[in-house]
């Protein structure tokens, strides 16, 4: 008989488990079979839940400006933490979207933003009582000449009047018949019109009615013989008045026009003043008014355009005034 050979076959030997390196550091650890077996189970989780962080954003993300990728991100970092998976040795940063013209620069290992201004062009800011439904020309007064200080005499009488005049016209009226004033007045000369007679005055007329009532008419005679004994006394009209103020226009820098006054004590002093010298129809509010027009006081509202280059002009003025002496 022959024999059959019987081989003999080892028994499979166990393999034993081969370390891996972890993210910290080179040091072997052996896996743990169960271990293992929840790490797979997570691994299975994740897909589902990174399904469900990108179908719910939650309100708080939205209205601090987060991307929907950013959100998705945070929270698979938190459930894979809380999960204690420890798979990733990398924090996921969320990343904010910042919706501004802000660029960033590092200053001292810091990331620091910086906003660059934005320039906003359009018309000048001018007082409240000049609007876009202003008549031209007393939008261009009030941008050329109200609140500039005036020493010329035949100018300053010019500006008396016209505030005087303010009873019974508005400015848009006035300056609409300025070369009309001036031709009557004749240029507002005040030894011309100190020698007006009472025929002269009453012939003032314009389509028939009179420029202004007598008694206005009869008061800028008899203003334009005091102005001539002012200048006798004080040199000129324009040093008798600029003396009150020390020869420097006042500020008030007022930001509303509801500050603006009528009249101030200032202005009370004045008209006291030209009283007692023979002027008349100079109250306190018409004084003011002429103060304001002639420059004496800057009445512009501080966001005027013209209140700051007012204030240049005058600045100027003085050192101009101190180089020459």
């Amino acid at each position: 008989m022959s024999a059959v050979a019987k081989l003999h076959i080892p028994a499979k030997a166990r393999a034993e488990p081969r370390g891996v390196l972890v993210p910290a550091g080179n040091r072997v650890r052996v896996p743990n079979p169960d271990e293992s077996k929840r790490k797979t189970e997570v691994q299975k989780k994740i897909p589902q839940q990174q399904g469900k962080s990108k179908r719910q954003v939650s309100p708080t993300a939205v209205k601090n400006n987060f991307s929907v990728d950013s959100v998705s991100s945070s929270e698979d970092s938190s459930s894979s933490s809380s999960a204690g998976s420890g798979l990733s040795g990398k924090k996921s940063n969320v990343k904010r979207q910042v919706k501004s013209s802000a660029s960033p620069r590092r200053r001292g290992g810091e990331l620091a933003v910086e906003h660059s201004p934005t320039r906003q062009e359009g018309p000048a800011k001018r007082c409240d009582w000049i609007t876009p439904n202003s008549d031209p020309l007393y939008a261009s007064f009030h941008d050329e000449e109200w609140g500039v200080p005036v020493y010329d005499d035949r100018r300053l009488l010019e500006l008396l009047v016209f505030s005087q005049a303010l009873a019974e016209m508005s400015w848009p009226e006035i300056l609409h018949l300025r070369l009309t004033f001036r031709k009557l007045f004749d240029d507002f000369d005040p030894s011309s019109i100190a020698q007006f007679t009472e025929k002269k005055l009453l012939s003032l007329r314009i389509n028939g009615h009179l420029l202004l009532s007598e008694q206005k008419l009869r008061a800028i005679v008899g203003n334009a013989e005091s102005i001539l004994k002012v200048q006798q006394e004080f040199g000129s009209f324009s040093s008798y008045l600029w003396r009150f103020v020390n020869k420097q226009p006042l500020r008030n820098g007022f930001r509303y026009a509801r500050q603006v006054p009528a009249k101030t004590p200032k202005a009370e002093v004045i008209s006291k003043d030209l009283m007692q010298r023979g002027f008349r129809c100079v109250g306190p509010t018409v004084v003011y008014s002429f103060m304001q027009a002639a420059g004496i006081v800057n009445d512009h509202l501080s966001a005027c355009f013209r209140y700051h280059e007012c204030n240049v002009n005058v600045e100027n003025n003085k050192m101009e005034a101190s180089e020459s002496a």
